[in-house]
């Protein structure tokens, strides 16, 4: 347990040190979760916000690491490679736009 949490947080300073995406959406976090959780509303919506706001820097680092593995294998340019990549770069889209239909719908609902 306290190797796989060494993994972890060595998993989190290599994103911070190699990532300039990871090091943005993880300071959206450290700035919108604040803010959620100060903003008056119901618990749902600072459930809803700080979730959307996790799950973005979840996929970041899925996306990071897909970009790694597939780097690792090889730099020669192969369209399998390039679909790994746009995928995990649209799933880092959907997070964002969903991270920012919540922030909508929440402020609308208060």
């Amino acid at each position: 347990m306290f190797n796989a949490l060494g993994y972890s947080i060595d998993g989190l300073v290599a994103g911070w040190k190699n990532e300039a995406a990871f090091r943005q959406v993880l300071l959206l976090a450290l700035v919108g979760i604040p803010i959620a959780l100060i903003l008056p509303m119901p618990m749902w919506g600072h459930a809803v916000l700080v979730g959307s706001h996790l799950g973005c820097v979840i996929v970041e680092l899925l996306n990071s690491a897909i970009e790694a593995a597939v780097d690792h294998t090889s730099l020669e340019k192969h369209h399998l490679a390039k679909r790994a990549k746009d995928l995990g770069s649209a799933a880092q889209l959907i997070g964002l736009t969903n991270l920012t239909i919540m922030w909508a719908l929440v402020l609308l609902a208060r």
